[in-house]
């Protein structure tokens, strides 16, 4: 299956096959002439792939490389970025060598980011082996680095020159990495796809995922594919994919990159933002307890321990939707659509109050 993104200034299309992977270096060559790669991973996706993806490229006359680094959130940094760029520079590569990131969302981030910075922007490829990669963050040219003070604070607008997509990859994940992804299908169909919410509904759990591999990734990524065409520079329209993530990335942040994971982050901050917007008849009643059981049918966490206001606060004035004294948060009126709901950033306290106080 192919979806093609008709970006106005890059278009291009995500390919989702299973086995994909193993005839990758063809769909490479569709796409870019012989030359020089580095392949980004971290290093248990590595462990996985690489030797099989760098032997395939290098056999279809690629001169294919690694740079691998330690998984997880911690990694995604502007010191590991300034690592590659610097391997980038050893190698050789010139603005006519390519980049391919391989693994989940950290390794597509920080591939992306490194990609359209190193010479100005060099062109990159996004193979996603994680389901929080396949649905969301490989589809859309979101590029970044976390700081301290908070996610993805530091990054680039660059779209990829294509998508590759394996259902069959998700083989390889434990079960909590595949759960996690269950948070952006989730939110998808919540903001803009009823009928892919229903079938989440006939799903009885975790178990069921690999089996539907295919229609959720597909589904969720229609759904991201055409509000970033509306939208690529998140001015309007496209603000509707960060439903669940203003409060989900100051969790990420307080709780310590790594310890949430970004689609559990995301579960926590649909359920948190929504009980307060039931509250004041910005949602229907009820809703909150549907968006709550269907995560927590997943497995999915809700909430999490410590939860600190100030902490979270502090971390969410940092949010990239702050503009002035005004943040953009996004509500879902009802299932099927989102709706973007302004107000002053010191209203946001009221949204963090756990429930019950």
């Amino acid at each position: 299956m192919k979806i093609h993104v008709n970006m106005p200034q890059k278009p291009y299309d995500i390919l989702i096959k299973r086995g994909g992977l193993e005839k990758a270096s063809a769909w490479v060559s569709s796409l870019w002439q012989a030359q020089k790669i580095l392949v980004i991973s971290d290093d248990r996706v590595a462990g996985f792939y690489a030797d099989r993806l760098l032997t395939d490229l290098n056999t279809a006359g690629f001169k294919a490389s690694l740079f691998s680094f330690p998984a997880g959130e911690a990694s995604k940094t502007l010191a590991t970025a300034e690592k590659i760029w610097h391997h980038c520079a050893e190698l050789g590569l010139t603005r006519s060598d390519g980049i391919i990131a391989l693994g989940g969302g950290v390794v597509g981030d920080l591939a992306g980011f490194v990609a359209s910075t190193y010479l100005r922007g060099i062109h990159f490829l996004q193979i996603a082996t994680s389901l929080t990669a396949q649905v969301d963050s490989s589809v859309g040219g979101k590029t970044a680095v976390n700081t301290a003070i908070a996610k993805n604070m530091i990054g680039t607008f660059a779209q990829p020159d294509g998508v590759l997509i394996d259902p069959d990859l998700l083989k390889s994940l434990d079960s909590r990495c595949l759960i996690e992804g269950m948070g952006e299908v989730i939110k998808c169909g919540l903001i803009a796809d009823k009928e892919l919410w229903d079938f989440i509904q006939t799903m009885s759990g975790p178990e069921t995922i690999l089996e539907n591999a295919e229609y959720l990734i597909s589904r969720a990524v229609e759904v991201k594919r055409k509000l970033v065409v509306e939208d690529e520079l998140d001015h309007g329209s496209r603000l509707y994919l960060n439903f669940g993530h203003t409060i989900g990335h100051a969790v990420e942040t307080t709780a310590g990159y790594g310890h949430i994971m970004h689609g559990e982050a995301v579960a926590i901050g649909m359920v948190q933002i929504s009980q307060h917007a039931e509250k004041q008849g910005l949602m229907p009643a009820g809703f909150t307890e549907k968006i709550k059981a269907t995560c927590e049918k997943f497995g999915l966490p809700t909430s999490f321990e410590p939860w600190n206001e100030e902490e979270l606060y502090a971390a969410l004035s940092h949010d990239k939707k702050t503009r002035g004294d005004s943040i953009k948060t996004v509500i879902v009126p009802e299932i099927g659509q989102a709706k973007i709901h302004e107000l002053k950033i010191q209203e946001m306290k009221s949204f963090l109050k756990k429930e019950g106080e």
